[in-house]
């Protein structure tokens, strides 16, 4: 599932879900397909730099396109909407997922 960006109604749903299955805080995986392009790679890494993130990148077969899986401690579900909401307005084209 794709996130449509600042889909208000998206982030909504979101925050309910988070809020109804999850006890906080939790760990949180976020997974982004982004073209492969070092500067926005290194970007998404910058919005999650100093919060103790594991950060995992891997390009597609044919290397046109890089998934950015980003797990980390977040303290309630305001917070991981805050960082999505964060990485679609910085990066062009990424795709949350």
């Amino acid at each position: 599932m794709s996130t449509p960006a600042n889909s208000d109604e998206f982030y909504k749903k979101l925050k309910a879900q988070l809020h109804d299955t999850t006890n906080w805080p939790a760990e949180y995986l976020y997974k982004f397909i982004v073209v492969t392009d070092n500067k926005k790679i290194a970007k998404m890494e910058a919005i999650f730099d100093n919060m103790g993130a594991i950060i995992q990148t891997t390009e597609s077969k044919n290397g046109k396109y890089t998934s950015v899986s980003i797990n980390l401690l977040m303290r309630n579900p305001d917070a991981v909407i805050e960082k999505y909401k964060e990485v679609a307005e910085k990066i062009e084209g990424v795709i949350s997922l």
